[in-house]
């Protein structure tokens, strides 16, 4: 089994509660194969996108959503870095962490990793992974 959890970043630190402040980042990882990434600017403008896999693909209903648009929500999710943290990131970089809309495998064999190339292509701090099983659920 993998890691069940949710985690958020506002007001300059990560946690497992809801966000505290605006723009934040929502995590939302399941069983190490899917992390859900909500995030929301000052302007109530975001966004979501997903790691790994969409859920769409791996819970096989094709049917269940429309793909991502993934150009879209790297544009995004740099503009959210922007306000957030003040850096520039480039959206083609954020792009190729985001779930293929076509199904493609991640290069990362669980979504933990991928969240932490995101966290540092934005200039978050890392995240403490839970390493007690019993502590997955958030």
């Amino acid at each position: 089994m993998g890691l069940f959890g949710k985690f958020a970043y506002s007001d300059g630190r990560w946690s497992t509660g809801g966000p505290t402040a605006v723009p934040f980042l929502l995590v939302d990882v399941h069983d190490s194969g899917i992390a859900t990434v909500d995030y929301r600017l000052a302007d109530a403008s975001g966004g979501r996108f997903y790691l790994g896999y969409e859920p769409r693909v791996y819970f096989d209903e094709p049917e269940a959503a429309p793909p991502v648009d993934t150009a879209a929500e790297a544009e995004g999710f740099a503009r959210w870095v922007r306000e957030a943290s003040g850096r520039e990131v480039d959206p083609a970089e954020a792009r190729q962490l985001m779930a293929a809309s076509d199904g493609a495998p991640p290069t990362d064999e669980v979504v933990e990793l991928t969240v932490d190339r995101l966290a540092e292509l934005a200039g978050l701090p890392p995240l403490d992974w839970p390493t007690d099983a019993d502590a997955y659920a958030g």
